[in-house]
């Protein structure tokens, strides 16, 4: 009968979950789950959004988890939480979050999902005029 170390068979299952990832293409390792937990409000968030497409951050909070090396497009061993910190708008139209890692400041793109929290995403696109760079006073002086 052999014993196993707890340490070394969490890092191998650790180890062998990315190696699964890398080659189904699921960065986020939630690949064969129906969902997830929210790494900030702790909602259990289905995998696929609404129009069927994977869902890669919470729809009520808008937070994520950092899984996806936007350099090196593959999986990352950060596993930091990405906090949404704002919006921005392409030619097309379509709204797109830009998260940034607690951990390790890394940026990334994420579409936005037909049922994300429109107060929320409002309050990341207006945050620039609400807190502007600089006081507001200085407008009067141009």
């Amino acid at each position: 009968m052999s014993t196993t170390d707890p340490t070394t068979a969490r890092t191998q299952q650790h180890s062998t979950r990315h190696r699964r990832t890398r080659n189904t293409g699921d960065p986020s390792g939630r690949a064969g789950r129906a969902t997830f937990g929210c790494v900030l409000c702790g909602l259990s968030v289905s995998v696929l959004g609404p129009d069927g497409e994977p869902r890669d951050h919470c729809p009520s909070c808008l937070s994520s988890l950092h899984v996806h090396d936007q350099v090196e497009d593959g999986v990352s061993d950060c596993d930091g939480r990405m906090t949404p910190i704002s919006v921005v708008v392409p030619r097309d139209g379509t709204w797109r979050l830009v998260h940034r890692c607690v951990r390790c400041d890394e940026l990334s793109e994420n579409s936005v999902a037909t049922d994300d929290n429109p107060l929320v995403l409002m309050r990341i696109a207006v945050r620039p005029l609400a807190e502007p760079p600089f006081p507001l006073e200085m407008l009067g002086e141009v």
